[in-house]
């Protein structure tokens, strides 16, 4: 599957704009994090890019989320370790996350999150004037932004980084995009 055709079908998939820049923010950072670690930065930018192509389907049952949008997936063809590390993602599984890939997808979804509402509580509301400090900062505020689970997002340290490194490398990733997060 090319990025364009990743794309096409999260358009199709997902009606929520929000979500949409949501997963526009994970590709980015994990394409970042590919080339940080020297792998294959389109195989890890579709895994990011699709992590939530079910949601809006499954919003109402999250124990199914990543599982319906895995196998969709491998119905596609995407490559097996993709689907394991979409399926992977949601935490309610429980599943083993065995590759790298798996392990950047698990930590990255929430970090997206947390970088985004530091931003918006920003004056200027730009993701080009948040600082990896704002950010840490913020990741010790336990009542900000909630849904940003704060182990999961520990979990970057089984990809070989701190938290201060993952924050970075993420930030200067999604300030990238910042046109099409409309930050």
């Amino acid at each position: 599957m090319t990025r364009d055709e990743a794309l096409k079908l999260v358009k199709e998939k997902i009606k929520n704009q929000n979500l949409v820049k949501h997963c526009l923010a994970v590709e980015v950072v994990m394409r970042d994090l590919a080339n940080y670690f020297n792998e294959d930065e389109k195989k890890w930018g579709l895994a990011g890019l699709l992590h939530d192509i079910d949601y809006e389907e499954t919003k109402n049952s999250p124990e199914t989320h990543s599982l319906i949008g895995g196998e969709m997936l491998e119905k596609l063809g995407l490559d097996k370790e993709i689907v394991e590390a979409i399926k992977a993602h949601n935490e309610i599984h429980n599943l083993p996350r065995e590759t790298k890939l798996a392990k950047a997808l698990f930590c990255t979804d929430p970090i997206t999150g947390l970088i985004v509402a530091a931003t918006l509580v920003l004056p200027s509301k730009k993701l080009n004037d948040l600082t990896v400090e704002n950010v840490l900062n913020r990741f010790k505020e336990k009542s900000f932004a909630r849904g940003a689970n704060r182990q999961v997002i520990l979990s970057c340290s089984e990809i070989g980084l701190s938290l201060e490194e993952f924050v970075k490398i993420s930030l200067e990733a999604m300030k990238k995009i910042t046109q099409d997060l409309g930050l």
